[in-house]
This record gives C-alpha cells, sequence and structure tokens, in this order.
C-alpha cells in the first residue's frame, strides 16, 4: 500500500474526485496545511494539476480548488491483432484524440510492419499538444511484459522473442507496457466512468479466443502471463481436428474464428476475415448465423468450467464475434446455463464490451495511464 501522505497519492484523491481542495486533502490525510501546500506545489508545478476556481466561502481562509490536468501529457496506444493495427492517442484521463486504424497482411513480420506503427504514431502527435508519458500496446498470445516480447503467438508468426520498446526509441523514452490482447480488453472494462465489475470474465472472441479473468477488481495474469488461453483447451467435439498452435482438437478449431471463415468460404461464402462473416451474419446470411451461435455454444461449454470455478458477476463477450452480441450470447448462454451450477449462475449477466470496437485501444491506453499515474511513478517524478 502506498504512503497516503505523498504527493502521488494525493494526486489519486484529486483524479477521483475524492479530494477537490486543499482542505480536504488535509482531512482526509491527516497532514498539516504547510505539507499539503508543499505536495500541492509540487504537483502544480509537475503539470498534473491546476488551480481551479475557489469554491464559495464558508468562513474562515478560502479553501483553494484543485483540479486534474487531463492535458499534462499524452499515452500512445498500440493494439495490434492479426490482419489489422489499431493506433490512437489518449489524453489522461482516457479521452481518444486521435487515432488510425490499418489493416495489415496476415503474416507480416515485426521488423516490417512495426516502423510504419511508429511513422504513423508520429504523424498523430503532429495533431496534439503535449509530451507522451506512456505508451500501451497489446498483442495476440502470451506476452513477457518484463521483457517486451511475444513469446507464444501462434498468430503472430515470427514475432516472439523479437524486442519491441527499440521501435519507439526514435519517438519517445516513455515507457512501453505490453500486454497480450484478452488482458488490455479485461482492463478496459475497468476504466472510464460507471460501476466496474469485481469478479468477471472478459471473452475476446474474434479470430482466436481468449479469455480476460477480473478477480476482485484486478487482472490475473497467471504465472508465466499466460493465464485465460481457452482457446486452445481440448474439447470432445473437435476430436482430431488440427489447430494453428500445433496441437490437435482444440475449442479454435470448432469456434475460433479462422476456423468458421474457412467453414464459411467452403459453403460458397466469400470472406477473409472474421468481421466478414460477423457482418454476413448481421445481414441474414443462414450460415454465418449458425456458424455463430454454434461458436457460441462451443465456447459456452468450456466457459461453464470457468464460471463454476471463478463464480464471476458478468461475463462480457468481446472481440469481433461479440460484435454479433445477441447472437452469439445466445449460443454461449444455451451452453453454459445447461453445464453451469445453479449457483453460479444465479446472477450472471452477459454483456457487450463496454468500449465497442475501440475497447483494445481503451485498455491498451490504461495500462499507460495507469502506470505513470501510480502514486509511486508520480512521486518519483515531482522529484526530479
Amino acid at each position: 500500500m502506498s504512503d497516503p501522505s505523498t504527493a502521488g497519492a494525493m494526486l489519486e484523491l484529486v483524479r477521483t474526485g475524492r479530494a477537490t481542495t486543499r482542505a480536504d486533502l488535509r482531512r482526509l490525510t491527516g497532514l498539516s496545511r504547510t505539507a499539503v501546500d508543499a505536495r500541492v506545489a509540487a504537483l502544480v508545478g509537475s503539470g498534473l494539476v491546476q488551480p481551479g476556481e475557489e469554491p464559495a466561502a464558508t468562513g474562515g481562509r478560502p479553501a483553494g480548488a484543485l483540479v486534474f490536468n487531463a492535458d499534462a501529457g499524452v499515452v500512445l496506444s498500440v493494439a495490434v491483432g492479426r490482419s489489422r493495427s489499431q493506433l490512437a492517442v489518449f489524453d489522461l484521463e482516457g479521452r481518444e484524440l486521435v487515432g488510425d486504424t490499418q489493416d495489415h497482411q496476415v503474416g507480416v513480420a515485426a521488423g516490417e510492419l512495426m516502423p510504419g506503427i511508429v511513422e504513423r504514431l508520429r504523424t498523430m502527435l503532429a495533431e496534439v499538444a503535449g509530451p507522451v508519458l506512456g505508451i500501451g500496446m497489446s498483442l495476440p498470445g502470451t506476452v513477457d511484459s518484463e521483457a517486451l516480447v511475444s513469446i507464444d503467438s501462434p498468430v503472430m508468426g515470427g514475432w516472439d522473442g523479437v524486442p519491441l520498446a527499440p521501435y519507439f526509441a526514435e519517438l519517445t523514452d516513455a515507457p512501453l507496457l505490453l500486454a497480450n490482447d484478452a488482458y488490455a480488453l479485461a482492463r478496459s472494462e475497468l476504466f472510464g466512468p460507471g460501476p466496474r465489475p469485481r469478479n468477471a470474465l472478459v471473452v475476446k472472441a474474434s479470430t482466436g479466443l481468449g479469455l480476460g479473468i477480473v478477480s476482485d477488481g484486478r487482472v490475473l495474469t497467471g504465472h508465466r502471463g499466460a493465464a485465460g488461453e481457452l482457446g486452445h483447451t481440448r474439447l470432445e467435439a473437435a476430436g482430431d481436428l488440427p489447430c494453428r498452435c500445433g496441437s490437435t482438437g482444440c475449442l479454435e478449431t470448432v469456434a475460433g474464428g479462422w476456423a468458421l471463415v474457412t467453414r464459411l468460404v467452403e459453403s460458397g461464402t466469400e470472406a477473409g476475415h472474421v468481421r466478414d462473416l460477423v457482418a454476413a451474419a448481421l445481414t441474414g446470411d443462414a450460415v454465418a448465423r449458425a456458424l455463430l451461435r454454434e461458436s457460441g455454444r462451443y465456447l459456452g461449454e468450456v466457459l461453464a468450467v470457468a464460471i463454476n470455478l471463478l463464480n464471476p458477476e458478468v461475463v462480457v463477450l468481446g472481440g469481433d464475434m461479440g460484435s454479433a452480441f445477441d447472437l452469439y450470447a445466445a449460443g454461449v448462454r444455451e451452453a453454459v446455463y445447461g453445464r453451469s451450477t445453479a449457483t453460479a449462475t444465479r446472477d450472471l449477466v452477459f454483456v457487450p464490451q463496454l468500449h465497442g470496437d475501440s475497447s483494445g485501444l481503451v485498455g491498451c491506453a490504461a495500462m499507460a495511464i495507469e502506470h505513470i499515474l501510480a502514486p509511486a511513478q508520480v512521486d518519483a517524478l515531482v522529484t526530479g
């Protein structure tokens, strides 16, 4: 637990709205007027806090209002997938200032894609003001968040072990935060206004299948950052179908977007990505609709085990297949309610992802913002 008397802890009180004046800070921290004024002065000097308008006097000396300055800097958000990259610049309150999404060739190497990503970020930064304070980035598969490399991604062949931080070095010396795409999606559900789930399962259902696990308000990563790899769970219905991971009988072989697209094309419908399948389903294509519903049922079989074990209050269905929420959720619910315990499903709700198609970007921005505004980081900043 951080020291509640530091400048960083005081910024957290101001940023979350628990303190709007110096008087509030004195009351919440127990510090003297002199001590609070010194820490507030350091925060003002860093640009993270601005004195606001004075509130109406209630007697005695007026308490100075304090406002978190969301324009003190920006963070970069980079969500790289199998066939597209989403980029954006966010302010420190998580508002997207400028964004750019582009498709790329499946199987593109890091050395080919990353320089273009950096140039696109440079172009976007020319449109905004403020220093870059952090970068949040996500990739499919398992990543090493300390070494800042992909370590196991069947989708992004050739990326494993490639250092990613050096690509950003010519753009900024701000810290890079790296996570897998399901983790970033889960972080997005905990970021922004409104109530946040304490215990949730956040499904990333797209080309592949991943799971973000929220327990007691925190996203779990597991021992080697591989928590939530449900797409490669063996499923009886998958038999010995070959999976792109090199194994056979994985859930993805019957429920992953790449497998569904193959079956849709075999039926005579042209499609190159799971987004094409979803679009066909939403416009009434019977085969596409049946494939999505079936995928939901297969996912629900595996998800039911996680629901029985973790007892979440909500299941978030995100990713490209989550865009056809009603259709996809119907299949998931059918299997979950048939296989989970009555206690585990009594209060369970299924919802679409909070931030829509921008959820991955928001999750990456959240990683960067929460890192740089953590009390210890702020204390280091204001002390030089």
